[in-house]
């Protein structure tokens, strides 16, 4: 008996409680955003704006004094944001070795398959240049109509003895068109 593809499934238990959607893709793509970022002049400026900021005023402004001079709190959101830096920086750069796989692998492919071609036309040119060697050539032409030039002109002027022996010859024709 089928199972109803509409209906809950009896078998499984009910989830209850928000469910989220969530996508590996998006937070992949989000890391690797965050990451390429860290990575800026334009971050180390803000921070370093920030932390002499946070610094002076916590040195000179008596009543502001949230983080006295060891700074534990800055110290504190340093340790955080490395903690989370870093994973971070390593999934980018994860996920850019498994797009330079795919890569790689799709060179090699490509490279075989232009060698592949490369071979076959070699065996090409090969075999043409076998049949244009068994081919008459212009110069190898040139010579037998010579010859046979000359042969007619040799029976020529024995013909003038005997017409007849010159006209039984196949290659009259040829000659005389």
């Amino acid at each position: 008996m089928p199972e109803p593809t509409t209906r809950r499934r009896l078998d499984q238990p009910r989830q209850r409680g928000l469910r989220f959607a969530i996508d590996p893709d998006a937070f992949g793509r989000f890391s690797e955003r965050l990451a390429r970022f860290l990575g800026t002049g334009k971050f180390l400026f803000w921070q370093t704006v920030l932390v002499l900021a946070w610094i002076t005023l916590n040195l000179v402004a008596v009543s502001l004094r949230w983080d006295p001079y060891p700074f534990i709190l800055l110290n504190l959101a340093f340790s955080t944001q490395a903690a989370y830096a870093a994973p971070l920086i390593l999934l980018a750069q994860n996920r850019q070795d498994d797009r330079d796989r795919v890569s790689l692998e799709e060179d090699r492919a490509r490279a075989a398959q232009t060698k592949a071609d490369t071979e076959f036309l070699a065996r090409e040119l090969a075999a043409v240049r076998l049949a244009v060697g068994e081919v008459a050539t212009r110069d190898y032409l040139r010579g037998e109509l010579e010859k046979l030039r000359g042969d007619l002109k040799g029976k020529r002027n024995k013909s003038r003895q005997d017409p007849k022996e010159l006209r039984d010859d196949p290659r009259w024709d040829e000659v005389s068109r």
